[in-house]
């Protein structure tokens, strides 16, 4: 039989990544579990896969190092609970802004209600990824999943990128009736989303422009009103709106 670790406290140190809103629900096992993982997701987005020690993830979690073996099996099987993670974190966002997993036949009434889902999907998504703290880790760790793709960016392709694109463009279509899956709906889409990103991914340089000193509700609020102008333009070019 296995002997389990000894495990320290989960989040018992500045360096602990914070804890989640049901982390008083779960048992201390869960609750070291899942600080290991939000310490190896921004560990490995800030310095690397191969740079980032098991020691080292296990000091930002204040756990033992014997936990990852115990939990993950090693560093490779916790790199890949961190695309799980971020598969599940990104996947209630998207249920949120988007409506429930398996909606990319489901079609929009309307094109007032394609366009209206647009609309919330497009604020939704800038309050998650530039008012929220956990993007910021996400988008290091997957920063460098694209330069160097691993299993786990398969994971997280197949789990959220292709299935929320993919609902994107049938509400495009919706909304336009441009086919969904034309070259120049996914690409529209792309675009659409991608402008938000930026905001997260150059962070450091648009509050430095701005003037801001950071980005939260109000600055927030000001990104939504022109990535809803562009929509309306981009809807207006392609005859969705009068």
């Amino acid at each position: 039989m296995t002997k389990r670790p000894s495990e320290k406290p989960a989040g018992g140190s500045t360096g602990s990544p914070p804890a989640s809103a049901g982390t008083a629900r779960q048992s201390g096992a869960e609750r070291t579990r899942e600080a290991l993982i939000r310490a190896a997701l921004r560990l490995f987005g800030k310095n690397g896969f191969e740079a980032t020690s098991t020691r080292q993830i296990a000091a930002a979690a204040d756990a033992n190092i014997g936990s990852i073996a115990y939990h993950f099996g090693g560093k490779e099987g916790l790199r890949a609970a961190c695309a799980d993670y971020i598969v599940s974190l990104i996947g209630r966002a998207a249920e949120s802004a988007l409506g429930p997993a398996g909606l990319e036949t489901a079609s929009p009434k309307s094109r007032a209600e394609a366009e209206a889902l647009l609309r919330q999907a497009l604020e939704r998504m800038v309050g998650f990824l530039l008012v929220r703290p956990e993007p910021g880790d996400i988008v290091q760790f997957l920063i460098r999943e694209f330069a160097h793709p691993t299993a786990a960016l398969d994971t997280i392709y197949a789990g959220v990128f292709e299935p929320v694109h993919k609902r994107f463009c049938q509400l495009w279509e919706a909304a336009t009736g441009e086919p969904a899956e034309s070259e120049r709906t996914r690409l529209t889409v792309f675009t659409l989303i991608g402008q938000i990103v930026y905001f997260r991914i150059a962070r450091e340089a648009v509050t430095r422009r701005m003037g801001w000193p950071e980005i939260g509700g109000r600055e927030a609020g000001s990104v939504v009103e022109v990535v809803g102008a562009n929509l309306d333009a981009m809807l207006k070019a392609r005859g969705g709106r009068p």
